[in-house]
């Protein structure tokens, strides 16, 4: 695949949820899927204590989860985010 076909905006509910191809399977964004998904006004904080919470619980393991990749931000610039396969996410 080339890097424009990696790295691809889809839809969900008219909300943008950035991907990207790693490992022979699409990551998706969390903060973009948390976005789509709730009320939010931040969706990067919502993650961010969320992420807090599953982590004071001790057996949420989230590096089995999420992985950081790389996708393209608001600006154009490439930034780190945590990303995780379609069958995960929804956990």
């Amino acid at each position: 695949m080339t890097d424009n076909e990696n790295n691809k905006l889809i839809l969900f509910q008219n909300k943008s949820i950035r991907r990207t191809w790693f490992k022979e399977d699409w990551y998706f964004s969390i903060v973009d899927i948390v976005g789509a998904l709730t009320d939010s006004i931040n969706p990067r904080d919502y993650w961010y204590k969320t992420k807090i919470r599953l982590g004071e619980e001790e057996k949420a393991e989230l590096s089995t989860i999420c992985l950081q990749l790389k996708l393209e931000a608001p600006d154009g610039k490439l930034r780190t985010t945590d990303c995780a396969v379609k069958r995960k996410t929804l956990r």
